[in-house]
């Protein structure tokens, strides 16, 4: 009966890895957003030097995540799904994010659209492809923290559906501004 049981358990869990694996990748194709079509892929290392170029164009010259920053987070082999999107070979736009089984959280850990294309929809595009990600691992939330400078972001969250569930003083490295902790709470799965 035991042995029985632990091949049970086993299949089980097998096929929830196996589903999980499928929902944290992405096959590389074209998605059209606001009319314009983008390059859909997974971030890869290579990518790296072209997402903190874009850091440094959203966040005057900065970057919050440094090259080992990102490239740990891509190495990782579980857990951790990015996406950028290009046009005409020019990288534009990326987003992580980290899925906890344990929470039953998505926590989104970087977001950003180049400046020359704000505004035109890949933000929430790529949020609420972090969103259907959740939604078909049956998470409970998608989490993520904002500056508090940053009314944009916010009331782009906002409208997808996120709340204020709180703030982290003095949270951001260098000048120290508080972030606020926004939570999108997803409705559970109807019964297959």
């Amino acid at each position: 009966m035991l042995k029985r049981f632990k091949e049970y358990f086993q299949k089980i869990t097998s096929n929830r890895n196996q589903h999980r694996e499928k929902v944290l990748t992405v096959d590389n194709h074209i998605v059209e957003v606001a009319g314009t079509r983008y390059y859909l892929s997974q971030a890869l290392i290579t990518d790296v030097p072209e997402m903190l170029a874009i850091e440094r164009a959203v966040y005057a010259g900065k970057t919050p995540w440094d090259e080992n920053a990102f490239k740990t987070e891509l190495r990782r082999q579980s857990g951790r799904f990015y996406i950028v999107m290009r046009h005409e070979d020019r990288l534009l736009a990326f987003c992580g994010c980290a899925f906890d089984d344990r929470r039953h959280d998505a926590h989104i850990t970087n977001i950003a659209v180049h400046p020359d294309v704000q505004g035109r929809g890949l933000g929430h595009f790529m949020m609420k492809t972090m969103i259907d990600r959740a939604v078909e691992l049956d998470y409970q939330t998608v989490s993520l923290e904002v500056r508090y400078s940053n009314t944009t972001a916010q009331r782009m969250y906002t409208n997808l559906g996120f709340e204020k569930t709180g703030i982290k003083k003095r949270y951001y490295f260098g000048d120290h501004e508080d972030a606020i902790d926004m939570t999108y709470r997803l409705a559970p799965k109807a019964n297959e």
